[in-house]
């Protein structure tokens, strides 16, 4: 028998709020999602709690195709044995759904850039943090022009690693095949996005002049 905490009754509380107010009103889009999905965008973002893309969007279910993890990262294409969690998200995404956007979005605070930052997790054993290391470690090369700017430490700093978090992400996802094809026939449309947790507005990357502007 499912014990009871009072994590799990915030929970079920919540489901039975979704029942009330997100599934009954909501039936007829629920009935044709039963019979599949068809959504136009793919959101990579982070895993922290306090970025939720279907909420920071306000889309119903079935329009976003949503893939989380720490920082918001895209290794690059690559063939070696492994698992390729968001390799595998990418070409179900674009191969499959065929959707028509893909959409990176950092973030604000985020702990995964500062670690990466920092390198505050350097050196330490999987399981005490050395999954996370070796995961950020794939902006080890974007950050080397974050520090030279902007040092270590500071919101400053931070920010820098955030953004260029997004940058280095959409710069891998070009090195897929099926992603460059696609982008280079009008097929796909790549974005990168950064949301500040501190005033809760939304930022678009210019990939001409590689800022990132207040979404009008």
């Amino acid at each position: 028998m499912t014990q009871p905490s009072p994590e799990l009754d915030r929970l079920l509380a919540g489901y039975r709020r979704f029942r009330e107010h997100g599934w009954t009103p909501k039936l007829e889009r629920w009935r044709e999602l039963r019979e599949g999905q068809e959504p136009q965008v793919m959101i990579i973002a982070c895993s922290d709690s306090r970025v939720d893309p279907a909420q920071i969007f306000d889309v119903d279910p079935g329009e976003i195709f949503v893939v989380r993890n720490v920082a918001a990262m895209v290794p690059p294409f690559e063939t070696t044995p492994g698992h390729h969690g968001v390799s595998a998200a990418l070409e179900f995404a674009v191969q499959v759904l065929k959707v028509k956007e893909v959409v990176v979005m950092g973030h604000g605070m985020c702990g995964g850039c500062k670690a990466a930052l920092t390198q505050s997790l350097k050196g330490t054993e999987p399981g005490e943090g050395g999954f996370v290391a070796d995961w950020i470690a794939l902006l080890d090369d974007v950050r080397e022009e974050v520090v030279a700017n902007y040092g270590t430490e500071g919101r400053g700093a931070e920010r820098a690693m955030e953004q260029a978090g997004v940058r280095a992400s959409i710069t891998n996802l070009r090195t897929f095949p099926c992603i460059r094809r696609k982008e280079a026939s009008g097929e796909l449309r790549l974005r990168g996005a950064f949301f500040a947790i501190s005033d809760g507005i939304l930022h678009v990357l210019d990939e001409a002049s590689g800022e990132f502007s207040p979404a009008s």
